[in-house]
Protein backbone atom coordinates (compact mmCIF):
# COMPACT_ATOMS: atom_id res chain seq x y z
CA UNK A 1 0.00 0.00 0.00
CA UNK A 2 2.85 2.33 0.92
CA UNK A 3 4.59 1.59 -2.39
CA UNK A 4 1.37 2.31 -4.32
CA UNK A 5 1.06 5.73 -2.67
CA UNK A 6 4.67 6.59 -3.47
CA UNK A 7 4.20 5.48 -7.09
CA UNK A 8 1.00 7.54 -7.36
CA UNK A 9 2.75 10.57 -5.86
CA UNK A 10 5.65 10.19 -8.31
CA UNK A 11 3.24 9.93 -11.26
CA UNK A 12 1.34 13.04 -10.19
CA UNK A 13 4.61 14.94 -9.72
CA UNK A 14 5.82 13.92 -13.19
CA UNK A 15 2.50 14.95 -14.77
CA UNK A 16 2.68 18.30 -12.99
CA UNK A 17 6.24 18.91 -14.21
CA UNK A 18 5.29 17.93 -17.77
CA UNK A 19 2.32 20.31 -17.72
CA UNK A 20 4.51 23.12 -16.38
CA UNK A 21 7.15 22.53 -19.07
CA UNK A 22 4.49 22.51 -21.80
CA UNK A 23 3.00 25.80 -20.58
CA UNK A 24 6.44 27.43 -20.53
CA UNK A 25 7.05 26.30 -24.11
CA UNK A 26 3.70 27.74 -25.21
CA UNK A 27 4.51 31.07 -23.53
CA UNK A 28 7.88 31.13 -25.31
CA UNK A 29 6.20 30.52 -28.69
CA UNK A 30 3.57 33.22 -27.98
CA UNK A 31 6.22 35.80 -27.15
CA UNK A 32 8.12 34.97 -30.34
CA UNK A 33 5.04 35.32 -32.55
CA UNK A 34 4.08 38.65 -30.96
CA UNK A 35 7.29 40.50 -31.81
CA UNK A 36 6.29 43.91 -33.09
CA UNK A 37 7.04 44.56 -36.74
CA UNK A 38 8.96 47.65 -37.90
CA UNK A 39 5.74 49.53 -38.69
CA UNK A 40 4.43 49.27 -35.13
CA UNK A 41 4.36 52.73 -33.59
CA UNK A 42 3.29 56.30 -34.20
CA UNK A 43 4.01 57.89 -37.58
CA UNK A 44 3.95 61.64 -38.27
CA UNK A 45 2.93 62.09 -41.90
CA UNK A 46 2.15 64.77 -44.49
CA UNK A 47 -0.15 64.40 -47.50
CA UNK A 48 0.38 66.59 -50.58
CA UNK A 49 -1.84 67.37 -53.54
CA UNK A 50 -5.28 67.53 -51.96
CA UNK A 51 -7.76 70.40 -52.39
CA UNK A 52 -6.83 71.75 -48.92
CA UNK A 53 -3.07 71.82 -49.61
CA UNK A 54 -0.61 69.91 -47.46
CA UNK A 55 -2.26 68.14 -44.53
CA UNK A 56 -0.46 66.60 -41.59
CA UNK A 57 -1.82 63.36 -40.17
CA UNK A 58 -0.78 60.72 -37.68
CA UNK A 59 -0.85 56.96 -38.21
CA UNK A 60 -1.01 54.67 -35.19
CA UNK A 61 0.08 51.27 -36.49
CA UNK A 62 0.46 47.75 -35.15
CA UNK A 63 2.14 45.16 -37.34
CA UNK A 64 1.92 41.38 -36.94
CA UNK A 65 3.76 39.73 -39.85
CA UNK A 66 2.06 40.96 -43.08
CA UNK A 67 -1.03 42.24 -41.26
CA UNK A 68 -1.21 45.86 -40.15
CA UNK A 69 -3.96 47.47 -38.11
CA UNK A 70 -4.46 50.83 -36.49
CA UNK A 71 -6.00 54.23 -36.93
CA UNK A 72 -5.44 57.62 -38.50
CA UNK A 73 -5.88 61.06 -36.99
CA UNK A 74 -6.03 64.25 -39.07
CA UNK A 75 -7.65 67.69 -39.06
CA UNK A 76 -10.40 66.11 -41.19
CA UNK A 77 -11.22 63.54 -38.47
CA UNK A 78 -10.12 60.30 -36.88
CA UNK A 79 -10.94 56.74 -37.97
CA UNK A 80 -9.72 53.16 -37.83
CA UNK A 81 -7.98 51.69 -40.87
CA UNK A 82 -10.34 49.50 -42.88
CA UNK A 83 -7.55 47.13 -43.95
CA UNK A 84 -3.79 47.37 -44.22
CA UNK A 85 -0.93 45.09 -45.21
CA UNK A 86 2.85 45.10 -45.46
CA UNK A 87 4.35 42.96 -48.21
CA UNK A 88 7.67 43.21 -50.03
CA UNK A 89 8.65 46.31 -48.06
CA UNK A 90 5.49 48.14 -49.14
CA UNK A 91 2.70 49.36 -46.88
CA UNK A 92 -0.83 49.54 -48.30
CA UNK A 93 -3.68 51.10 -46.32
CA UNK A 94 -7.40 51.26 -47.11
CA UNK A 95 -9.56 53.80 -45.27
CA UNK A 96 -13.32 54.20 -45.39
CA UNK A 97 -13.67 57.93 -44.78
CA UNK A 98 -17.48 57.98 -44.87
CA UNK A 99 -17.88 60.24 -47.90
CA UNK A 100 -14.86 58.78 -49.70
CA UNK A 101 -12.64 55.74 -49.58
CA UNK A 102 -8.88 56.22 -49.65
CA UNK A 103 -5.92 54.05 -50.55
CA UNK A 104 -2.43 54.94 -49.33
CA UNK A 105 0.78 53.14 -50.25
CA UNK A 106 4.43 53.77 -49.41
CA UNK A 107 7.76 52.00 -49.07
CA UNK A 108 9.41 51.49 -45.69
CA UNK A 109 13.02 52.68 -45.51
CA UNK A 110 14.32 52.38 -41.93
CA UNK A 111 12.15 54.75 -39.87
CA UNK A 112 10.59 56.50 -42.87
CA UNK A 113 7.71 55.87 -45.22
CA UNK A 114 8.70 57.27 -48.59
CA UNK A 115 7.49 57.40 -52.18
CA UNK A 116 3.97 57.42 -50.84
CA UNK A 117 0.93 57.81 -53.05
CA UNK A 118 -2.68 58.31 -52.03
CA UNK A 119 -5.93 58.29 -53.99
CA UNK A 120 -9.63 58.53 -53.30
CA UNK A 121 -12.54 56.92 -55.09
CA UNK A 122 -13.58 60.50 -55.94
CA UNK A 123 -10.59 60.81 -58.28
CA UNK A 124 -8.33 62.87 -56.03
CA UNK A 125 -4.73 61.78 -55.69
CA UNK A 126 -1.40 62.94 -54.41
CA UNK A 127 1.74 61.97 -52.57
CA UNK A 128 2.65 61.52 -48.92
CA UNK A 129 5.49 60.61 -46.61
CA UNK A 130 5.90 59.77 -42.96
CA UNK A 131 8.48 59.48 -40.23
CA UNK A 132 8.28 57.30 -37.14
CA UNK A 133 7.85 59.33 -33.97
CA UNK A 134 11.10 60.13 -32.17
CA UNK A 135 10.10 58.01 -29.16
CA UNK A 136 9.37 55.01 -31.46
CA UNK A 137 12.50 54.91 -33.62
CA UNK A 138 14.42 51.67 -33.68
CA UNK A 139 11.65 49.71 -31.96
Amino acid sequence: MKHARIALLLCLTMLGLAAFAASQGAKSQDSKSKVAGPLTGTWQCTAHGGPNGDIGFTLYLTQDNDTVSGSISSPLGDTDLSTASFKGGKLEIHINGGDSNYVLSAKLDKDQLSGGEWSSDGGEKGTWEGKKGADQQGK
